[in-house]
């Protein structure tokens, strides 16, 4: 039994239209099993949401979930919802908070987006110093990695305003040829038809948690736990646990290009692929592993991370500023 639907359930979110889209989506799938649940969207403007800088200097991308983190421990709202991706994966998850469920994976893939009216097809097609925009660091140590020959430039904001300075609708110093983007976050705008080239993962690995959307409260509110715990899709929880696991041995910061993705094969084995590279692609680490017979998600995650560390990964995420 919970509280539901007497309780109002008050969901912390960022306040991008992105954000509200997936906290609509996260309501709807909660009246399924709540049919009179009162829903209380809190939205949250974050730094990291305002800052147009290098998030380093900030203090990291973790700054898109702290203040909404920090309502939680202080019973402001009952639950957030995050993008697993922007969760911090160096340090231990805020106090007295759990992740309850993870929601089945979106697309993970990233897209390759061209101004207006261009005739680029592929990032293969593009001129030498071509102007490539991207808003990660993953992103772009793997573009300079197939092609060292572009200018790779740093975009972030809203999925619209990126688009718009793409089309050159809102200034930008210079003028862009082509950019980056999620392709989850495409459809999820209703922009999918914008993309041009889908990299496959072994072109552009993702990140820990690309596609994920968790769903987190306090670990003492156990009426809201159990309720988002019927949210949960396990095969899901299994794949982010073991990208997590490996992340959190790497003890990279926010300008470490780090990319992994777990899948479940059809015979049921976990398969983790992890990558860490230098920011210009120029040196990277790979590693591939499968889950074996106890096929431990966490164990498959730490063996990654070993073999990236093996390889000299910690001397690569070292020598990159932050």
């Amino acid at each position: 039994m919970t509280d539901f639907p007497e309780r109002v359930m008050r969901i912390g979110t960022r306040s991008s239209p992105m954000a509200l889209a997936q906290t609509e989506q996260v309501a709807a799938l909660l009246r399924k099993f709540e049919p009179d649940l009162r829903v209380e969207v809190v939205p949250v403007t974050t730094e990291a949401d305002v800052w147009q800088g290098d998030l380093a200097a900030l203090g990291g991308k973790g700054l898109f979930t702290k203040q909404i983190d920090t309502m939680l421990q202080r019973g402001d709202v009952d639950m957030a919802v995050h993008c697993v991706k922007d969760v911090p994966g160096d340090v231990p998850l805020p106090a007295g908070l759990i992740f309850a469920a993870y929601l089945p994976r979106d697309d993970v893939h990233d897209v390759l987006v061209v101004p207006e009216g261009s005739e680029v097809r592929s990032l293969e097609n593009l001129r030498p110093g071509a102007a490539v925009a991207t808003s990660a660091v993953r992103r772009k140590a793997q573009i300079l990695r197939v092609r060292p020959d572009v200018n790779v430039i740093r975009v972030r904001g809203l999925v619209g305003t990126r688009l718009d300075k793409l089309d050159g609708r809102k200034p930008m110093d210079g003028k862009l040829d082509a950019m980056v983007l999620a392709a989850s976050g495409l459809e999820r705008l209703g922009f999918a038809d914008r993309a041009r080239q889908r990299f496959g993962v072994r072109e552009m690995l993702p990140a820990v948690g690309a596609g994920v959307l968790g769903l987190q409260c306090r670990r003492d509110d156990h009426s809201v736990a159990a309720l988002l715990e019927r949210l949960n899709h396990e095969r899901t929880m299994r794949e982010v646990t073991a990208e997590r696991v490996m992340l959190h041995g790497l003890r990279g910061h926010c300008n470490s290009p780090i990319a992994g993705f777990c899948v479940t094969e059809p015979d049921g084995q976990l398969s983790l692929h992890g990558m860490v590279f230098s920011r210009d692609g120029s040196k990277f680490v790979h590693a591939h592993h499968w889950g074996e017979s106890l096929n431990d998600p966490a164990v498959l995650g730490s063996r990654v991370c070993a073999d990236l560390l093996r390889q000299g990964a910690r001397d690569i995420i070292e020598g990159i500023p932050h």
